[in-house]
């Protein structure tokens, strides 16, 4: 008979860690709705009014230079992503940086999708990046994601793409803004969704574009016929309504408000220094336990490349390393499902391509209190599937 271990004496306040959607801002509730411009026609002067507030406000707390342009577009981050590479790509040629799921989709849709003749696609396996002297980000076009949301690795900076360069360096930032600094000045094309760092509700991508990527907007057409949701061009001009309120399909207001609310409450909490502080702390939490139990370790090999969102632990208990791919698999999801079962972590557990382990999301709207309360229960859940295994 297995020896149950001893449950932890404290829980997290709120137990939510998924990695998209991800928590709601600290003292949410649907009253932070009320006032939602409902039951109007998104083109109306006040709904309109506040799509652009969404923009303006985004723009206003990421210190993006004020020549970009920056719209909400359909099918969040993924609907954003490939609009920029359907629209851009093609022109020169493309590197493609694959380190986990979503980069490896990007990888797919150049290579297989849009059968772009010059495309390399420089890959590394979960928990490294690319070799990043690889690129040639000075005359060819480079598209990555900045943070792996499903191996949680980061890239710690964009030193591989010069300032002055021919190509255009498209990024993924869905796990990134609002909990990262990014350097627009080495960016063309910036992506991200609501439902990320600010706990916003999914459905809607933000996409940002550089002068430089507008002119390669105006400049060039894809030979391949282009869906209605990806056009950003009439005339061969921007449409610049995109960039001011007057998204191409037909947005959920209610999300709008929601998104707005936590916009002001990013503004709240010292705009995005005080939430990248935040997010930076509760990595910091899982890095202190993580020096002290050799149950656990980051799936980033490298400490300057780990994501302090998307959160992704390996098992290196040794019972857990001797076993199968599958057995591992298996005891990795048991672990989750205690979590979930005591009600101190939801959605806990990794990536479904990812190797087998947890994923704690550590967004800014994820109290570090709460993670520090969490971890004792990571160490609970260990043993007790550990000792389950023991005795069969």
């Amino acid at each position: 008979m297995a020896i149950a271990a001893a449950k932890p004496g404290i829980r997290p306040a709120n137990p939510r860690f998924s990695s998209g959607p991800c928590a709601k801002r600290p003292g949410w509730s649907l009253a932070a709705l009320e006032g939602a411009m409902l039951g109007r026609s998104h083109r109306a002067k006040d709904p309109k009014a506040r799509l652009a507030e969404a923009i303006d406000r985004s723009k206003a707390i990421l210190g993006m230079p004020a020549d970009w342009r920056l719209g909400i577009v359909p099918a969040s981050d993924t609907g954003a992503v490939e609009m920029a590479m359907w629209s851009m790509l093609g022109a020169r040629g493309v590197d493609v940086l694959a380190w986990e799921s979503f980069s490896k989709d990007w990888a797919t849709d150049a290579l297989k999708q849009l059968k772009l003749r010059d495309a390399r696609v420089i890959e590394a396996p979960y928990g490294r990046l690319p070799d990043l002297s690889q690129v040639d980000a000075a005359t060819r076009d480079v598209v990555f994601v900045w943070n792996g949301t499903t191996s949680g690795v980061r890239l710690p900076d964009a030193d591989f793409i010069p300032v002055q360069r021919e190509g255009l360096a498209i990024c993924d930032a869905t796990s990134a803004a609002f909990a990262m600094e990014l350097p627009w000045d080495r960016l063309d094309v910036v992506t991200w969704s609501w439902q990320k760092v600010l706990g916003g509700e999914a459905a809607h991508g933000m996409l940002a574009l550089s002068p430089r990527a507008v002119a390669r907007l105006e400049s060039y057409s894809p030979p391949w016929p282009m869906p209605k949701i990806f056009r950003m061009t009439k005339g061969g001009k921007l449409n610049e309504g995109i960039f001011k309120g007057e998204t191409i399909n037909t947005p959920s207001m209610l999300c709008v408000e929601d998104a707005i609310d936590g916009l002001r409450w990013a503004e709240g909490v010292g705009g995005l220094k005080g939430l990248v502080a935040r997010s930076e702390a509760n990595l910091a939490a899982i890095a202190r336990w993580v020096a002290t139990k050799p149950g656990f370790d980051f799936l980033a090999e490298d400490p300057a490349t780990r994501s302090c969102t998307s959160i992704c632990l390996t098992i290196t208990a040794p019972w857990f390393t001797v076993m199968g791919a599958e057995a591992q698999a298996a005891a990795a999801k048991k672990i989750a499902s205690l979590l979930e079962k005591e009600g101190v972590a939801l959605d806990a557990g990794a990536y479904r391509d990812a190797p087998p382990g947890l994923r704690i999301w550590g967004g800014a709207t994820v109290e570090t209190s709460d993670i520090e309360a969490l971890l004792p229960w990571l160490d609970w859940a260990l043993a007790t599937v550990a000792s389950e295994i023991v005795v069969a």
